[in-house]
């Protein structure tokens, strides 16, 4: 099977060929560890863990790694406004942003370097891009001269004109061009700063990038990630950075963005009561759910993130659990011949190949799930009720397909009884379920049935049976 990938810089989608099939490399760009996670944040970690999962199951190893910017503008205002050290700060919120990814089922990198850990490395591409003739001085600063390299804008695709008239350019008369930006500059006392050539200071925001990719990942390396808003300026100054200073023909192989998103059909904002941390939805949401939703539109287009949609997002996950809930008493079987009485039209497998399709990989979950619930459908089955070995291999594809989405990654019971919010915890409503079992012992229905009302409001569902009566979260 052949992997296909949209490249950002050829505009168009590619076969994906590794520069080396037996390491494939990937950097992603990680938060600025100044304040919570938004749910903006959020999506590229969830994308590029997906991308993850699909490599390792085709490539024998992979590295992935994912920066921590801890030097920034923002980290020094936050410090400023709250007269908290920079240090606690950016510690603090990395932790938490771990915590909050992980809820999401995203994987850990192989490697997550901080930016302040490697200054020496960005003092040393400073001086390459120096004596290259790709950097000058001015004013305590040092700037990258943009007039110096032909291919500056191809990422982008913006030209000079357009470049100079980005609001996120920053024309200053130190500047020899005003397209020029910045790889060094002064640090006053209160601010972060090391010693330099150039004096008391502390890098552009580009070059962190660079100087950690190229530690950790070579000169060139296979893909480089990130949300759409990075391209420009970030994302081209990286590429001018590490290609001058290395002399290579490029940074990464194969550049993939994704898509913005709003946020109850608006742009987020404070204002609008539409800014969703990951933290506070967790208090209300299972992360497995936060990332269906997120997952459920190509990553290329863009997203409007909704409470709606986590809520639809709940509902699948629950027929997913209980597909495999259903399938309790079944072993889960790899291999089984013959097995083409089962029509499974397409797979998890065939959807990521093409470009990271997680809308049809879902839809084939959905396939499965649907087969696992219903296997005497004749839609699925056609010769007749399947066996139990061949139920044990829908077992098997339901649970590894799934996973490569991060899906189905808590036990089904758990699922249904997991804290979903700030209701009543488990021994809360395992104590009411044991009094309703009292009063119906005691034909007492009208206390029973004010007992089932009373966890309905809460959001949680009983359901007798022959074995008693069992609950799940809504």
């Amino acid at each position: 099977m052949t992997l296909k990938l949209h490249n950002t810089l050829s505009r168009q989608k590619e076969i994906f060929e590794p520069i080396d099939k037996d390491d494939i490399r990937m950097y992603v760009c990680g938060p600025t560890v100044y304040d919570l996670a938004h749910i903006g944040n959020a999506r590229p970690v969830v994308v590029f863990d997906v991308l993850y999962r699909l490599l390792k199951s085709l490539y024998p190893k992979v590295t992935y790694v994912r920066n921590i910017t801890d030097v920034d503008d923002k980290i020094n205002a936050k410090a400023a406004e709250t007269g908290v050290d920079i240090r606690t700060i950016t510690e603090g919120t990395a932790a938490v942003f771990r915590q909050d990814m992980a809820a999401l089922n995203a994987q850990e990198p192989d490697a997550e370097p901080r930016a302040t850990d490697h200054i020496p490395e960005m003092i040393a591409m400073i001086k390459t891009l120096l004596e290259k003739g790709h950097a000058y001085e001015a004013e305590g600063h040092v700037l990258f001269s943009v007039s110096s390299w032909d291919d500056y804008g191809k990422l982008s695709g913006h030209n000079r004109d357009e470049i100079i008239a980005g609001a996120r350019v920053e024309v200053a008369p130190y500047k020899r061009d005003p397209a020029d930006f910045v790889l060094w500059k002064p640090s006053s006392g209160i601010e972060p700063g090391w010693e330099s050539d150039w004096g008391f200071g502390r890098p552009g925001w580009h070059l962190e990038c660079s100087a950690m990719s190229e530690k950790f990942l070579g000169d060139e390396f296979d893909i480089h990630g990130g949300g759409q808003d990075l391209i420009f300026p970030h994302h081209e100054n990286e590429i001018a950075q590490s290609r001058c200073s290395h002399g290579t023909a490029h940074m990464a192989r194969l550049w993939m963005h994704n898509g913005y998103l709003m946020s109850e059909g608006e742009k987020m904002s404070k204002s609008l009561g539409n800014f969703y941390t990951v933290h506070d939805l967790l208090k209300e949401f299972p992360g497995e759910a936060i990332r269906l939703a997120l997952l459920k539109t190509h990553y290329r287009k863009p997203l409007d993130f909704t409470r709606a949609g986590i809520r639809e997002a709940k509902a699948e996950l629950d027929g997913f659990y209980r597909a495999i809930q259903h399938l309790s008493d079944v072993e889960s079987i790899e291999h089984i011949e013959p097995i083409h009485e089962i029509e499974v039209p397409n797979t998890v497998e065939s959807a990521l190949l093409d470009d990271l399709n997680t809308p049809l990989a879902i839809a084939c979950v959905h396939v499965l799930a649907d087969y696992a619930l219903n296997p005497n459908s004749g839609v699925h089955h056609p010769t007749g009720a399947p066996t139990n070995v061949e139920m044990g291999w829908v077992k098997y594809r339901l649970l590894t397909q799934a996973s490569l989405l991060g899906f189905l990654q808590h036990d089904p019971e758990q699922w249904f009884k997991g804290v979903s919010g700030d209701g009543l915890d488990e021994a809360a409503i395992d104590e009411l379920v044991a009094k309703r079992v009292e009063a119906r012992a005691n034909k007492d229905f009208a206390e029973s049935d004010r007992i089932r009302d009373e966890l309905a409001e809460q959001g949680v569902i009983l359901e007798d049976g022959a074995g008693g009566t069992t609950w799940r979260r809504e």
